[in-house]
């Protein structure tokens, strides 16, 4: 059973452009963060539509938007908040993960 989780977060710029990926592709508007082992740091941000929520899952939800996240991931992820930014380099949702100790230039890799 999916828990609403405190410890992570969707920004409104994020959940709008959720919502709005979603719509293009006919899903439900729900983020899937994941966290896998690789990357130049040492771990790295996976996104992707889910379809669901699955079993264990923790949960945040902004203007009807959800985020969720496995329990392996959410215990490199805790505290953390999914942001969508847009700059000079490109659009790109963008974690602040309190956890991580160093990051990468790319932005999608970090270590703890």
């Amino acid at each position: 059973m999916a828990t609403l989780a405190p410890d992570i977060a969707l920004t409104p710029s994020a959940a709008a452009r959720v919502a709005a990926i979603a719509e293009k592709q006919q899903k439900p508007a729900i983020l899937r963060l994941s966290v896998e082992g690789g990357g130049c740091s040492g771990f790295q941000y996976r996104f992707g539509l889910a379809d669901a929520p699955e079993p264990g899952d923790q949960v945040a939800e902004t203007d009807g938007v959800k985020l969720v996240v496995d329990e392996i991931s959410l215990d490199l992820v805790r505290g953390a908040s999914v942001d969508f930014v847009e700059s000079l380099g490109g659009a790109a949702f963008k974690v602040d993960n309190p956890i991580a100790a160093s990051g990468c230039g790319c932005g999608t890799s970090f270590s703890v």
